[in-house]
């Protein structure tokens, strides 16, 4: 008997080879869509003019470049470690990171309105909420891992809205509401799958609602931006032209690409124009829409889905719950950072500042990312065959073993 044939690809222990490919496809699809958003054609002529020559000529092409050949770095670092490491030093982390985002509070940059940001390099900046995000997830993870019922007496619930609520609350001091709401979604996706009961879930999202009403109506009256970009979305003709004008322009935009798009680099449209504000970061997505149009956005979203796809199913073929915890909140974060700014540039949802997963200019945004699926590959190389308890715990088990066991049980 081939024991080798007991279980399916996603089941067995293995390195997922098309997880990784895509990923880097779409990061190198990225530099050349960030240096297409951002590239000026008022510059001298290059001696050997392609695509790689306006890549290294370009600030932003070049500087993504770099993140990007960061990445592998980023995915093989958090691949290398026995993930259960990070499960038992996850409150280390978790604390680690709440003191990052306590300290960017005290020094650091303020950009757009938002303190977020070290200066690194007198060029370079890091963004530790991106990271915290990586370290919550796996703080969560332990947390809802430790029992079928994560949160069945009520120091859980107290203990749960201690570690959700400490990252919210400085976050929000920041003035990011969009990660605001990208941690509210993990937290409400690992909630799920956790085993906690939806009563309780439900209860939480209420008073989520609930807390958010108070904070919108503080925002119309300190005359905010963000709540003109809300109005923007809800009613635009009470909203001022400015709040209105990146959305609308990137509309165009995409809408100017037609079916095959203009050309990535195309002297006289509205990428090259710039009239699409922040074209390279948040609205890279209009950018690929007008350069290479109707199929070219397909093609993107279809690299997503199919990315989306191996994630649910390998979390679903790993029966450690920590690690499937641990990848749904990798899942949930790409997933909602994808939806919301491919919805934010069609005008789906709001305009908030919510970058597109390893195509938006950025490095801590990619290098998070790429730690993510790091992640992510770590799991699926190191998780148990079976569930907790039974053989074929660890990466070295045999499936030939594990087969002579379920043999001996049918005689049973």
């Amino acid at each position: 008997m081939n024991t080798a044939s007991i279980l399916s690809r996603k089941e067995r222990q293995h390195i997922d080879i098309p997880l990784i490919l895509v990923t880097l496809a779409m990061a190198t699809f990225g530099v050349v869509a960030v240096t297409a958003a951002t590239y000026s054609y008022t510059t001298a002529q290059l001696p050997v003019d392609n695509w790689f020559a306006r890549v290294t000529s370009s600030y932003y092409g070049s500087r993504q470049g770099l993140f990007l050949l960061v990445s592998p770095f980023a995915i093989a670092g958090m691949a290398a470690v026995d993930y259960r490491v990070f499960q038992k030093f996850s409150l280390t982390i978790y604390v680690a990171s709440v003191l990052l985002l306590l300290l960017v509070l005290a020094i650091g940059v303020t950009t757009s309105g938002v303190t977020g940001w070290f200066m690194l390099f007198t060029t370079y900046m890091i963004q530790p909420s991106e990271f915290a995000k990586i370290g919550i997830i796996l703080h969560l993870a332990w947390f809802f891992s430790r029992k079928d019922n994560p949160v069945s007496t009520f120091r859980d619930f107290m203990r749960m809205a201690g570690i959700m609520g400490l990252p919210l609350l400085m976050i929000f001091a920041q003035g990011e509401l969009g990660t605001v709401i990208v941690f509210l979604v993990i937290y409400i996706a690992m909630m799920l799958f956790s085993g906690m009961k939806l009563r309780i879930i439900g209860g939480l999202v209420l008073f989520g609602v609930a807390v958010l009403i108070p904070v919108v109506v503080l925002m119309r009256e300190s005359g905010s931006y963000r709540y003109e970009r809300l109005l923007s979305f809800f009613d635009p003709s009470m909203a001022s032209s400015d709040a209105i004008y990146q959305a609308r322009n990137s509309q165009i935009a995409i809408g100017n690409g037609g079916l095959n798009g203009t050309g990535m680099f195309t002297n006289g449209n509205y990428t090259a124009l710039k009239f699409v504000p922040a074209n390279q970061t948040d609205f890279i997505f209009s950018t690929i829409g007008e350069t290479t149009g109707f199929t070219g956005s397909m093609i993107i979203i279809g690299f997503y889905l199919y990315m989306f796809y191996r994630m649910l199913a390998l979390a679903m073929h790993t029966h450690d719950k920590f690690g499937r915890l641990v990848i749904i909140g990798v899942f949930a974060k790409i997933f909602f950072h994808t939806y919301y700014n491919i919805g934010m540039t069609v005008g789906v949802t709001p305009v908030m500042g919510i970058p597109l997963p390893f195509l938006s200019y950025g490095g801590s945004n990619l290098i998070a990312n790429m730690a993510g699926i790091g992640l992510i590959i770590n799991i699926t190389y190191r998780k148990p065959i079976q569930r907790s308890g039974e053989i074929g715990a660890g990466p070295g088990d045999s499936l030939r073993v594990l087969g002579k066991r379920k043999r001996l049980q049918a005689l049973r």
